[in-house]
């Protein structure tokens, strides 16, 4: 070994110990006959010195051309510092130099490797193994490494058994794009990566493998977002022999679990909520429960009172924004140009303050009494110094523009803190939902999930009513983990296939070897997936996975490192038996 100890190890009770340390040099203080280098690896930072009275002087003109990144050995006597240093583990103590040496020197970097650098985003993605070295991007990458550990002692612990699944399987139409990868040996045919282990892990259930989990690499190709990368990691996981009780009690052990071992945060009960309530309260399917501001429809209170902006909508419904009705009227209408731009898509906002004196003001006076208005406050549970906020519309679009507004409220008044966690079931989706461009139902999970039994004979009738045995697992505003019942038998499979559009023989040739397996005993089931990457981002209180992956892609899919995607010599593409478009 090049070192006896790490540079985050030694302490007081070290002192007069020889030593010796390897690592990078982190800077260079010279004071001319007085030299201090930090000196730094994973584990931590120890200061070195180097005295002209009682070193060599080719030992300190050495220590002086020393620069940042500099590979080292060190070798020396372990002091007491004179001048500590509370704000590192090893601040007491500091490394009396007697042999020094170069195992490598470095080019300055292109950015300062300290946790507050001055490195931007697309740079250090440049020289991500520069960046890797910093302390903060570290402990994010050690933190996902614990998660994983943690999350393999629950599982076993709980029976589950670790099973690697194929990454060169077959395409399949239905979800996100798939990455295809040619066949050389087979010309014309084409492998894709998978978007999930799905069909698998339910394979591995007719295997009797009843209880499976994988930490897995997963791809799809599709537009990138800051909780989006081309390539993800999943907990995937299934269960036999069970029913959705069991499946949300023991995922829900498992992240108490890792908020326990991890954060050291005892999670509460986590509260379940159907689909139909998150969007009637929330306008979406994954509602932050860290502050309240439910909706409230005011249908009943708002329309016919010759307001035409009101009367002529399908929807009238807002917040109540506790405390807020000292807001200016500045910052109003700079809230309602906010909801008015193209993202959020609102035609205008009206607004009501109950104000401290007791009265209640709001754009729309004019319209409405002061009766009227206090049954609004009624309705809204308001009180002085609250404010009310109220879009109107064509339902399903007013609810997500007030979804928006909701949460823009919540950042603003410091409601989503960062080191609350509130967790929620979403359960009873629908199995359909409409997708207008290709004009038909599209599994909304995918169409291997079960409908509820009594909704079944809705598929002929009412497609869209249909509940799915499905659930998703939020935690602040964010989807963390979904899943599903599976379907375990032929027939009803195929008659999800039959109402997704399949033809008989589009079922078979896609998914016929699922159905067979059905036929030999398939057990009920189901299962869930979490997203790795985003929980290691919630523990870590951040809003982009990119820094718990080692090696990310950038929003534009490439990896600006390694310079990829790219492209490949002509040859290679023949081979494959890929068409291609010589210059020309």
């Amino acid at each position: 070994m090049l070192r006896t100890h790490t540079c985050g190890e030694l302490r007081l009770e070290n002192v007069d110990q020889e030593v010796t340390l390897a690592g990078w040099v982190q800077r260079v203080r010279n004071k001319g006959g007085l030299i201090w280098v930090d000196l730094r690896d994973r584990y931590g930072l120890t200061q070195l010195i180097f005295e002209e009275d009682s070193s060599e002087k080719e030992l300190l003109d050495k220590a002086a051309e020393l620069g940042r990144e500099f590979v080292v050995q060190a070798t020396g006597t372990v002091i007491e510092r004179t001048s500590k240093n509370d704000k590192i583990p090893t601040g007491s103590i500091e490394i009396k130099v007697a042999k020094l040496e170069v195992l490598n020197a470095a080019k300055v970097p292109p950015f300062i490797i300290e946790d507050e650098t001055d490195g931007g985003d697309e740079l250090r993605m440049k020289y991500r193994y520069l960046d890797l070295r910093r302390n903060v991007v570290r402990e994010k990458l050690q933190l996902r490494h614990k998660m994983m550990q943690e999350t393999r002692k629950y599982m076993d612990a709980q029976n589950f058994i670790e099973v690697e699944t194929p990454v060169l399987i077959k395409s399949t139409p239905e979800g996100a794009r798939d990455f295809v990868v040619p066949s050389r040996v087979n010309p014309g045919e084409f492998y894709a990566l998978p978007q999930s282990p799905q069909t698998f892990k339910q394979l591995l259930m007719v295997s009797g493998f009843d209880r499976y989990f994988q930490i897995v690499k997963c791809f799809r190709d599709e537009d990138l977002r800051a909780d989006r990368q081309p390539e993800f990691t999943q907990i995937d996981c299934e269960m036999a022999f069970v029913e959705q009780e069991d499946i949300l009690s023991t995922f829900e052990g498992l992240t108490k679990h890792l908020f326990a071992n991890v954060k050291g945060v005892e999670l509460e009960e986590v509260k379940r909520m159907t689909f139909a309530d998150a969007m009637k309260y929330y306008g979406n399917d994954k509602p932050d429960l860290r502050f309240d501001m439910k909706f409230v429809e005011l249908n009943d209170l708002a329309k016919g009172k010759g307001f035409g902006i009101f009367d002529d909508a399908e929807l009238v419904v807002g917040i109540c924004a506790k405390g807020a009705a000292e807001y200016t009227r500045k910052q109003l209408d700079a809230l309602t140009d906010w909801v008015k731009r193209p993202q959020i898509g609102a035609k205008g906002m009206v607004y009501a303050k109950y104000n401290a004196d007791g009265t209640i003001k709001s754009t729309v006076d004019k319209f409405y009494s002061a009766e009227d208005l206090q049954a609004w406050a009624e309705a809204f549970g308001a009180e002085q110094g609250d404010l009310m906020l109220i879009l109107s519309g064509e339902a399903n679009k007013v609810r997500k523009q007030l979804s928006e507004l909701r949460l823009k409220m919540g950042e603003d008044l410091g409601l989503r803190d960062k080191n609350v966690f509130k967790p929620l079931w979403v359960v009873d989706f629908p199995l359909l939902e409409w997708d207008e461009e290709t004009n038909r139902f599209h599994a909304m999970h995918h169409p291997f999930t079960s409908p509820k039994k009594e909704d079944i004979p809705l598929l002929d009738t009412d497609p869209g009513a249909v509940r799915a045995n499905a659930y998703d697992l939020v935690i602040n505003g964010v989807e963390i983990g979904g899943g599903s019942i599976r379907i375990h038998d032929r027939a009803t499979q195929q008659l999800m296939f039959k109402h997704l559009g399949f033809s008989d023989e589009e079922a078979q040739k896609q998914f016929g070897f699922l159905m067979e397996a059905f036929e030999y005993g398939a057990p009920p089931h189901g299962g869930i997936a979490f997203g790795f990457d985003r929980l290691c981002a919630i523990f870590g209180g951040s809003d982009s996975i990119r820094d718990y992956i080692a090696f990310p892609k950038n929003n534009s899919g490439r990896d600006v490192m390694i310079d990829s995607p790219s492209t490949i010599a002509d040859e290679q593409l023949k081979e494959l038996s890929i068409l291609v478009n010589l210059k020309n």
